[in-house]
């Protein structure tokens, strides 16, 4: 697993839960414990509400292996990229990993928007790399995006998809296309309720109450902006925009605002709401 960040760690959660070793690898020790800290915080609230047991949660934790370098991975079978939104960042570990890992192993990405075939053209294995796109939260929601690239092998994807069904998820195979289906149709909707508010339309308060209320939304589209963070939200829209070249896809000048602000929601403490304690 290479990012130990919230999608990172939420993902070797689920993996080491259901059985795989995980090599959780980031670039500093430090990102790497904090993400292991943060896994087992998850795991004692799930013994503490009865859904694991302590034997449970210690066999999980056993499977976790803290990594900072990537060389580490020269005996694994699958490996799960969650490195930042960006493509150069993503080609780097992809060229990296291609390197070091076994013939056979498949290079998969968490990526919620880049292309699956961009990122395996830079690999000597373009057959076995797949996009896995988890949604946030990772241990809760259910769906995993599937995304073959133009070269990726059936054995692959196949591969990909019995390994999610093992992680206790539902993967859905999708084409590689910008922002593939989850995102393709939810950040606009985002977008569209930051450009309500840039308006002067609503708050954003009254923009996340009329969604929930009338819409029947679990949460509003700008507080769940604010959990996937806005320079994500941000990135996505620029990666529709320039694959489409559709100006239905342009991002919002606010959303570019606050991101410019480093207004970037509950990991800052502030973006459409305030996080700050």
């Amino acid at each position: 697993m290479v990012g130990a960040g919230q999608m990172g760690a939420g993902i070797a959660q689920v993996a080491a839960r259901a059985g795989y070793r995980v090599l959780l690898n980031d670039v500093k020790e430090e990102f790497v414990q904090k993400g292991l800290g943060v896994i087992r915080k998850n795991l004692e609230r799930d013994v503490a509400k009865g859904r694991l047991t302590a034997v449970e949660m210690e066999g999980t934790v056993a499977r976790l292996v803290p990594s900072v370098s990537l060389g580490d991975a020269a005996g694994v079978s699958l490996a799960v990229e969650a490195a930042t939104e960006n493509m150069t960042v993503k080609t780097a570990v992809f060229r990296e990993l291609d390197r070091v890992l076994p013939g056979q192993a498949v290079l998969a990405s968490n990526t919620s928007s880049l292309p699956i075939t961009e990122l395996a053209a830079v690999t000597g294995r373009p057959d076995r790399v797949i996009g896995m796109h988890f949604m946030n939260p990772v241990p809760v929601m259910q769906l995993v995006e599937v995304i073959g690239g133009l070269a990726t092998s059936q054995a692959t994807c196949d591969l990909v998809v019995e390994a999610a069904v093992r992680m206790g998820k539902t993967p859905v195979v999708v084409k590689d296309a910008p922002g593939f289906v989850a995102n393709r149709v939810l950040m606009p909707m985002i977008n569209e309720a930051v450009f309500a508010v840039w308006e002067g339309t609503a708050t954003p308060e009254a923009v996340d109450a009329i969604m929930k209320m009338g819409a029947n939304h679990p949460m509003g589209p700008l507080a769940l902006a604010d959990l996937i963070g806005l320079d994500t939200c941000l990135a996505i829209m620029e990666v529709l925009y320039r694959g489409f070249g559709d100006p239905k896809y342009r991002p919002c000048p606010l959303l570019r605002q606050y991101v410019a602000a480093g207004w970037l929601g509950r990991k800052s403490g502030r973006g459409f709401y305030s996080y700050q304690s």
